[in-house]
């Protein structure tokens, strides 16, 4: 609870208070939250500060992981934002540590403590606060996708880029739930290899995320150095996407969309997790979840032939993807037809699967064994020779590339294996929040050949073609 009251209050006053306390927490619902400040609500609520109202920054648990007891209801004025939003507009979140930010606020009588001034910057009431839509500039478009629109923009409050990821709301739908979800989650999520939500705001029309700035992503960064990437590189890339994923998995959450657009990489080499609209709070005791969730190319066979029942060792399917993607510079798996041309091109490699092999597999809803054509497992270098030129590697990709999902490696193990044994011991002690590069001599190579790339040009095929450096 926040220690806002001041310890010389008399005790009849002290007794009111508890008094009227205990009222505002019975009727909780109806407390609607005033922003009288720069943003100092708000920030509490969203855990935009990297401080909360007890000082700590104490991790909100996503809303599929929240016991029902714990759950409540909470009104904001039309300016604030809820991440939970139902199209019915009723909400749930947990309350347990701001109640006493709301109750304290509310029970001063308008006399603002010491500790709450701490938090907030003076400011007047034409100031950029955070929760509102004219506390940002849009820049410029950066993408567009079926129900949203990303942009660069610049914020009044502070200065910073950020990018703004404004989803347009149906007013017959309410909110789309992947945006409650995405919002709900990462709100929780605190970890550099994770992408920082910024601020969250909310109007009729649009809900808008404001998250970190960050200049690419993995799939341009590859286009970009096209033959595949430097090896140091390819390590200490995998190593930033592994401990990501270890963070979010201890914590029993999905990605469910792994593939290289959705793994920013910032001008220092930082690699971040985005873009949890699929993500999900993978609860005990097991669900099954929708099979149409990973992009073709990384979804696994297991989910390819119909399975919905899954956990961890979905996202690890898409992270073997991507790390021999990463060496090779090209699709592992790029299936140009349907689930059954991507589901050859696996097996192809990795060798038709049988009861003997993958326990469990004829039980599967699109698994038809005289559907497939009989292939022997292959040494994954036959595939993608770039695998043999780079220690342990191949053995690596083998672990991730397990077409029974429980054979296959998870995160945390992944780190610890024989692959990053030539990095510096630091990596493994790191908090949560720090970058690896904050730690001696790590940092990202030159990619060979970037003195070509850069006046290299597009053929009508859209690859690259070597220009002069003049």
């Amino acid at each position: 609870m926040c220690d806002l009251m001041p310890a010389s209050q008399p005790a009849e006053k002290i007794g009111k208070m508890k008094k009227l306390r205990r009222t505002l927490s019975e009727s909780f619902r109806s407390i609607a939250f005033k922003k009288e400040d720069s943003g100092f609500d708000e920030i509490c609520v969203t855990k935009m500060s990297t401080r909360s109202c007890q000082g700590t920054d104490s991790v909100i648990k996503p809303l599929d992981t929240i016991p029902e007891d714990k759950k409540v209801r909470v009104q904001r004025t039309q300016s604030g934002f809820d991440p939970f939003e139902k199209p019915a507009s009723q909400v749930k979140r947990v309350h347990s540590e701001n109640n006493a930010c709301i109750n304290a606020k509310s029970s001063s009588a308008g006399k603002e403590s010491p500790k709450l001034r701490r938090h907030s910057s003076p400011s007047s009431p034409t100031s950029p606060k955070f929760g509102k839509a004219d506390s940002y500039e849009k820049l410029e478009k950066l993408g567009e996708g079926s129900y949203a629109t990303v942009y660069k923009g610049k914020s009044k409050v502070n200065g910073k880029l950020v990018a703004l990821k404004v989803i347009r709301l149906q007013e017959e739908e309410g909110t789309p739930f992947t945006a409650i979800r995405e919002a709900s989650l990462l709100k929780g999520l605190k970890h550099a290899n994770i992408v920082l939500l910024h601020d969250i705001i909310h109007t009729k029309e649009t809900l808008t995320l404001v998250f970190e700035y960050v200049h690419t992503d993995l799939c341009q960064y590859m286009d970009k150095h096209p033959g595949g990437l430097h090896p140091d590189n390819v390590k200490l890339f995998l190593f930033q996407l592994l401990r990501g994923l270890s963070y979010i998995h201890q914590r029993y959450i999905l990605h469910r969309d792994l593939k290289p657009q959705n793994l920013l990489i910032s001008d220092t080499g930082e690699l971040k997790l985005a873009d949890f609209g699929l993500a999900r709070a993978k609860s005990v005791p097991s669900h099954t979840y929708s099979n149409e969730v990973v992009t073709l190319w990384y979804r696994p066979p297991d989910v390819l032939l119909g399975s919905t029942d899954y956990s961890t060792c979905l996202d690890m399917w898409g992270v073997g993807c991507i790390f021999i993607e990463m060496i090779q510079g090209v699709a592992a798996f790029p299936g140009m037809k349907d689930i059954q041309d991507q589901l050859e091109r696996i097996f192809l490699v990795l060798g038709t699967p049988s009861e003997d092999t993958w326990p469990g597999v004829n039980s599967l809803p699109h698994f038809k064994p005289d559907r497939f054509t009989v292939y022997s497992a292959k040494k994954l270098r036959q595939a993608w020779n770039k695998l043999g030129y780079v220690d342990h590697a191949e053995e690596l990709a083998s672990r991730f590339l397990q077409c029974f999902p429980k054979n296959r490696l998870s995160a945390q193990a992944a780190l610890n294996h024989e692959y990053f044994s030539n990095l510096p011991p630091r990596l493994w002690e790191l908090q949560d929040m720090s970058s690896i590069f904050t730690v001696p001599n790590v940092k990202l190579q030159s990619e060979s050949g970037d003195s070509i790339q850069v006046c290299a040009r597009r053929n009508s095929h859209g690859k690259a073609s070597s220009g002069s450096k003049h």
